[in-house]
């Protein structure tokens, strides 16, 4: 009897792992993701998808596109930010998935690498920005000319806010000219937890990285991080 049980045991222990196997393969299968849209709201850079799946709610965040309610969409991937506020819309958001895209077609959905040339940052374009450097301060043409110097360092420069984006990635972006420019690149772009509006000419402070990607078309040959506004 004692034989008898061990056995049953065995068996039960054995089906008990090829559930737990193919649970694990099912997991890993599944990750494309299909969902129904059941609300679209659109802002300046992203469209907010209210979708279901599987009888479950969420929100995506795309780059700004067209979708139809009620439509079918797929998509792979997605980084999930919790507790994000959204000041462009006036509302807080328990979780929203920020994705590169999402697709009518299942095939569509793997990643594409964004390149340099591929990214789905608008073009700058420049402005007609004429500021007096100030006594310990830099350019922005110096900071690209020598970012390799900078990089790690905490570095002052004056200039006007030419954009403005608001809590994305939990923090603000803003854009910077002073009227600099080397080889083309006159545009510095610092995140900061502090408000601003485009037109501001502001004194800010930050600390300086290079080659930063984010991932999902945000990636910066320098990016002034943690700044403050003097």
């Amino acid at each position: 009897m004692k034989l008898y049980f061990i056995q049953i045991s065995i068996i039960l222990l054995m089906f008990s792992c090829q559930g737990q196997n193919q649970e694990q393969s099912k997991n890993i299968n599944s990750e494309i993701h299909e969902v129904i849209v059941q609300e679209v709201i659109h802002t300046n850079s992203y469209t907010y998808l209210r979708v279901s799946e599987n009888k479950l709610e969420k929100w995506l965040a795309v780059p700004k596109m067209e979708a139809k309610l009620g439509g079918t969409y797929y998509y792979e991937g997605g980084m999930e930010m919790k507790d994000f506020q959204s000041k462009e819309l006036g509302r807080n958001f328990e979780s929203v998935y920020f994705l590169e895209k999402v697709a009518t077609n299942p095939n569509e959905t793997k990643k594409v690498a964004v390149t340099k040339t591929e990214t789905v940052q608008p073009t700058i374009v420049k402005k007609n920005v004429t500021v007096e450097t100030i006594e310990g301060g830099i350019t922005i043409a110096e900071l690209f000319e020598n970012k390799e110097k900078y990089e790690g360092k905490i570095v002052r420069i004056k200039g006007e806010i030419t954009k403005y984006n608001a809590a994305i990635m939990k923090r603000n972006w803003i854009h910077i000219q002073d009227g600099t420019d080397f080889n083309g690149k006159f545009d510095l772009v610092a995140t900061s937890s502090m408000e601003f509006k485009v037109g501001d000419i502001i004194v800010i402070e930050g600390k300086i990285a290079i080659n930063k990607d984010f991932g999902y078309g945000y990636s910066y040959e320098v990016l002034m991080e943690e700044s403050v506004s003097k």
